[in-house]
């Protein structure tokens, strides 16, 4: 096959990325010594705050076994000496537009996928650039001198190809997997390593007897419905290396919008339990009154202190995007969902958002004013983008231990204090 007549995708993933930027932060900007991506490491969340699980680990912890979503503490269990530092979203989030920059220079055509991973269609950019090895090894090699860290770099033909590339040996790699190169690349990975294939569906692909991805990809696609459903066709077309999903530079609208909290004490009330609902529904109102929607649907969910589960959702008969009306429905869902136990974490989300002008069905008993808490609402949104979002607080937060706009990435989380933090 000639090379003008076939897509090349890179998929760009920064190697252990939070512990990695934090490594190069500390070394280039606080006089540290020591380089975190050598030593036994992670980033880790907040016991304090019960966001207690490993989120970046160095490639030496690897060794103890050490895993990114387990718990600090069964962490610490197998490596007791483990280095643990505080995350810092708001340094990722800096070096993630910085790595992106650099790659916006190479095609105006980036899709970021996640944080710290990319795809570039670097489709006829050869007479530009070069042949793909070539180019791949310049923008890996610029992101290493430039910023500091190290990055893999899948190419292919399409982006599942090109993200499973980049998942080969690491760190600092650049690994190509063409089509003609299934056979011997991949086919002889185990089944769980494919994209898409979790934990629970690779269990059951083993009681089929598909223990590799060639297995897979060579199973009867109609015994895999049977026993996947839909989800067995998708995971058959990637084992056999198909996907048709185009790069995106500009981010698809948004199907729903949401958030959710861990809470830093057990809620055992339904007052404190609202309250919190109250400060997701202030984001999430915030959140479809910037996008300029409204939601159809809303859901809560709730997690309880033994890691339960359990949601509860809506349609309404007129969609929203006032903040009191989604803490309304969420309170009355909430109401018929808990049983008393002890509440973990909550969320609310919202779906089939809704685009222009709000044409709301009257209701003969229904006499509150809807007008009127738009405008309240548009006017809070405006002191707030001005002059920060505590510049305007609900009198019910006051002395409270809940923020008023809760979910996400906690604001104290956003931040690290160096001068607390002995850097090394």
């Amino acid at each position: 096959m000639r090379l003008e007549h076939r897509k090349v995708i890179f998929h760009i993933d920064v190697n252990s990325a939070f512990l990695s930027w934090e490594a190069v932060y500390r070394l280039r900007h606080l006089g540290g010594k020591e380089d975190l991506r050598e030593q036994v490491a992670a980033v880790g969340g907040d016991m304090a705050m019960r966001h207690g699980i490993i989120l970046a680990k160095s490639i030496p912890a690897k060794k103890y076994h050490i895993k990114t979503g387990e718990t600090i503490l069964e962490a610490k269990r197998k490596c007791p000496e483990l280095i643990l530092v505080p995350p810092n979203y708001g340094l990722y989030e800096k070096c993630s537009k910085a790595f992106l920059d650099i790659l916006r220079q190479y095609s105006p055509d980036v899709e970021q996928y996640s944080v710290d991973e990319a795809y570039v269609d670097m489709t006829g950019t050869e007479g530009l650039w070069g042949e793909p090895l070539i180019v791949a090894g310049r923008i890996k090699n610029q992101i290493r001198d430039t910023l500091g860290f190290t990055v893999n770099i899948g190419i292919s033909e399409n982006k599942l190809l090109a993200k499973m590339a980049s998942d080969f040996k690491k760190p600092d790699r650049i690994h190509t997997l063409w089509k003609d190169e299934i056979e011997e690349k991949m086919w002889v990975l185990p089944v769980s390593d494919l994209f898409f294939v979790g934990r629970a569906t690779a269990k059951k692909l083993y009681k089929l007897g598909i223990y590799t991805i060639g297995e897979l990809a060579h199973a009867d696609p109609n015994l895999l419905k049977v026993h996947l459903k839909k989800h067995g066709e998708v995971i058959w077309a990637f084992a056999n290396g198909l996907d048709v999903s185009l790069v995106q530079s500009t981010p698809s609208p948004n199907k729903g919008y949401g958030n959710s909290t861990t809470v830093p004490f057990d809620v055992s009330d339904a007052a404190t339990a609202k309250l919190v609902l109250l400060a997701l529904a202030e984001t999430v109102g915030t959140r479809l009154r910037a996008a300029k929607v409204r939601a159809e649907v809303v859901a809560i969910g709730i997690k309880s202190y033994d890691l339960s589960y359990y949601s509860h959702q809506m349609t309404l008969q007129n969609p929203t995007n006032i903040t009191m009306e989604i803490h309304r429905y969420a309170c009355q869902l909430f109401d018929s969902l808990w049983d008393g136990t002890p509440i973990r974490h909550l969320g609310i989300h919202t779906s089939r958002v809704k685009e222009g002008f709000n044409m709301r069905q009257m209701d003969m008993f229904d006499h509150t004013d809807y007008e009127k808490l738009e405008k309240m609402d548009a006017t809070v949104d405006r002191i707030r983008g001005r002059y920060g979002i505590d510049s305007v607080k609900r009198a019910a937060f006051l002395n409270s231990q809940i923020d008023h706009m809760s979910g996400g990435i906690s604001r104290e989380k956003r931040t690290v204090d160096y001068k607390k933090i002995k850097v090394n």
